[in-house]
C-alpha cells in the first residue's frame, strides 16, 4: 500500500486486485464482508476535508486508485508498479473472470430499475449469469433496521460480492454500514460503473482516461451536475499534494 493524502491506496495493480478478489471468494475462504472502494481524487479530497469520511476509507480492506492523479502521486512516492484500478474496469474484469465459477454477485445501487438492467447487461456483455439479487436504495438515509433487512436478503442469496453503485461519499458510508450485518466476502463500491455498463452514460475514450482527462469528458457531458465538483476537486487535489511533497516535515508514505 502507498499513502496519498493520508489514505492507503492499493499499489499492486488492477489484474492483481482482480485475481486476489476471485481467490478470496473460494468456498474455503471465510466470509468477512471486506469493504473495497474505487477511490479517485474526489474521494481523496473529500476525506481530507471530512475526518469522519477519512476514517471510513481507512477502515476499508482496500482503496483502489480509481483515477490517474492518485496513481501518478503513488508512483512519485515509490510505488513503481502501481496502475489505475478504474472502478468500471475492475467490475468488468471480476465479472468476466468469475463467469464460469460458483462466485455469486449482488447488485445494489442506481435509480429504480438500473440494477435489474445491469443484471441483464452482465449476462449479455460478460457471459456472467451469477447475479443472485438486486436492490435500489432510497434517496433518503436508511435506518439500521432497513440495513438489517437488506443484509438478510443478501445473506440468504448466498452472494460472495456485493457491488455498490452510488456516488462518493454516499456509497462508502453505505458499504461500511451494510458490512456490519452481511455475511459475504466483499462489498465493493464502484461509482458510475452501473450507469456505464448499462450504457446509460457514455464513458470517456481510453486516451482521455490515460491522460487523466476523464473529468473533462464527464464535465462536458453533465456540466450542471459536475461543474462545482471539478472546479474545486481538480485544483485542490494538485495543491494538497504539492504541499505534502514540499513540506519540510516528511511523513512516512509506505505502510
Amino acid at each position: 500500500m502507498i499513502k496519498v493524502l493520508d489514505i492507503s491506496l492499493y499499489d499492486a495493480g488492477l489484474h492483481s486486485a482482480v485475481q486476489e478478489v476471485i481467490g478470496q471468494c473460494e468456498a474455503t475462504m471465510p466470509k468477512e464482508s471486506k469493504c473495497v472502494s474505487a477511490t479517485g481524487a474526489h474521494g481523496l479530497v473529500t476525506a481530507f476535508k471530512e475526518p469522519e469520511f477519512k476514517s471510513v476509507l481507512n477502515s476499508f480492506h482496500w482503496n483502489l486508485p480509481d483515477g490517474m492523479p492518485g496513481v501518478w502521486v503513488g508512483r512519485l512516492k515509490g510505488a513503481k508498479q502501481m496502475d489505475r484500478c478504474y472502478g468500471p474496469d475492475f467490475f468488468k474484469l471480476v465479472f468476466q473472470h468469475s463467469a464460469n465459477t460458483s462466485i455469486k454477485h449482488f447488485l445494489c445501487g442506481g435509480k429504480e430499475g438500473v440494477a435489474d438492467e445491469l443484471k441483464t447487461a452482465v449476462g449479455r456483455k460478460f457471459s456472467n449469469v451469477n447475479v443472485v439479487g438486486t436492490f435500489c436504495p432510497p434517496f433518503r438515509e436508511m435506518s439500521d433496521d432497513e440495513f438489517k433487512t437488506l443484509a438478510e436478503t443478501i445473506n440468504r442469496s448466498g452472494a460472495n460480492i456485493v457491488w455498490i453503485g452510488l456516488s462518493t461519499p454516499k456509497q462508502e458510508r453505505f458499504a461500511r454500514r451494510l458490512a456490519q450485518f452481511t455475511n459475504v466476502n466483499f462489498i465493493v463500491t464502484v461509482g458510475a460503473a452501473f450507469d456505464f455498463h448499462t450504457d446509460r452514460v457514455a464513458q470517456a475514450p481510453s486516451w482521455m482516461q490515460n491522460m487523466s482527462l476523464e473529468w473533462l469528458f464527464r464535465l462536458a457531458a453533465e456540466p450542471k451536475r459536475l461543474y462545482k465538483r471539478y472546479l474545486e476537486i481538480v485544483p485542490l487535489f494538485i495543491i494538497l499534494n504539492l504541499k505534502e511533497v514540499f513540506s519540510p516535515v516528511k511523513q512516512s508514505t509506505q505502510v
